[in-house]
């Protein structure tokens, strides 16, 4: 992620992540002495009255290879709002939560498919798991959706106009190409805060980073400070 917005102090959402007092790990530090740094485990949980309003939102396809921060300015005309798509969407875990890139996911394939003699190919389009296909009746009612994980060989007996129906051939293998392509094709689809709502994140968030008097760790609204267990080690 380097070069990646939601790291640098241009960042309205990592400008107001809080500090933490760390006690120094140099080997020529003091006993003493701390280091400040970016409390990045500093969490909030985002207002409802903005984020727990699906009428706030608009679906989002990603486009191929692109990035929260590509996002943010194709739609707010700011890459230092990536933060902002990502927390739309729930995403703490970017590498496994965001489409991969077509050279990442093609490297993830390989690390996790490819045994043995086989080729690349025949480890791709090996059978993962085999899934339903649709049936109904002749009334059109339905009596196995489509898409339930099953084994292959997989049956069903149903009356149908005072007649036993045993339905069979009724499953469709997904290769383990096709079902990684399913998951990174879910992750595509994304919502994003309409932009008329985005000076109100954005408040949001300078009113709950800071932190709370009352812990003995408190020291400013900017900066907790940690044990020092050099002290009692």
């Amino acid at each position: 992620m380097e070069g990646y917005g939601i790291l640098t102090m241009a960042n309205p959402y990592f400008s107001n992540v809080p500090n933490f007092d760390y006690v120094s790990r140099f080997p020529d530090a003091l006993i003493s002495e701390y280091v400040q740094v970016k409390n990045l485990f500093k969490r909030v949980k985002v207002p409802e009255d903005i984020f727990g309003d699906e009428t706030n939102f608009t679906k989002y396809k990603i486009v191929g290879d692109e990035r929260p921060d590509q996002i943010a300015f194709k739609i707010y005309e700011d890459p230092y709002l990536d933060w902002l798509i990502l927390l739309s969407n729930n995403v703490l875990n970017f590498e496994h939560e965001w489409p991969m890139t077509e050279q990442a996911f093609y490297k993830y394939l390989l690390s996790k498919y490819k045994t043995g003699d086989l080729t690349e190919e025949e480890s791709f389009n090996a059978v993962h798991h085999y899934e339903t296909v649709e049936v109904k009746n002749s009334k059109g009612m339905i009596m196995i959706p489509k898409g339930l994980e099953v084994p292959q060989t997989y049956s069903i007996k149903y009356y149908d106009n005072g007649s036993l129906v045993n339905a069979t051939n009724i499953t469709d293998a997904v290769t383990n190409y096709e079902y990684e392509e399913n998951i990174q094709e879910k992750r595509r689809n994304i919502f994003i805060l309409k932009p008329m709502y985005v000076t109100l994140a954005i408040n949001s968030i300078e009113e709950l980073m800071p932190y709370k008097a009352g812990s003995s760790q408190f020291v400013s609204e900017d900066v907790v400070k940690g044990s020092n267990i050099r002290l009692y080690s």
